[in-house]
């Protein structure tokens, strides 16, 4: 047995959801939606026999005028400072930033900050590029004897 649910979307989504459609020759959205669904329930299965570790960046577009929503990112990647490496803001008008904060630690908590940050209310066009790293990182100097105690992970090749 088949289950109804309703959605709606914006206008311009709409569309573009629509071009989506066309495009990848779905009879409906409803295929659309169902395919979907299904990558979306899939992802996690894969995901339990990736390597602990990873690197990602997550990259989303945001209005900065939106302060409750800026405040709310920022006291988000404070609150993980040990999962974020680095953070990029590129202004793209007078209305939209991009954002993309590079992190670095066990797979499970950065795919979990790098998700609660892309749903954010508020944040648009939010995407996560994981990569599995193989070790655990190590403190260490190096054999010179300069700089600070660092760690390193080295990606799946």
């Amino acid at each position: 047995m088949a289950k109804r649910f309703t959605i709606s979307l914006d206008d311009p989504l709409a569309r573009e959801f629509d071009q989506m459609i066309a495009a990848k020759g779905y009879g409906s959205r409803s295929e659309a939606v169902r395919d979907l669904i299904r990558q979306a329930l899939e992802a996690p299965q894969a995901a339990r026999y990736a390597p602990p570790y990873s690197v990602a960046v997550v990259s989303y577009v945001y209005n900065p005028q939106e302060k409750a929503l800026a405040d709310r990112l920022m006291s988000a990647r404070h609150e993980h400072h040990d999962l974020v490496t680095s953070t990029m803001h590129v202004p793209l008008d007078h209305d939209d930033c991009l954002e993309a904060v590079f992190l670095r630690g066990r797979r499970i908590a950065v795919q979990q900050f790098a998700q609660q940050t892309i749903a954010q209310s508020g944040v648009r066009h939010g995407a996560i590029n994981l990569i599995a790293a193989e070790t655990e990182p190590g403190r260490h100097r190096h054999p010179d004897g300069y700089g600070q105690l660092h760690s390193h992970l080295r990606t799946k090749r």
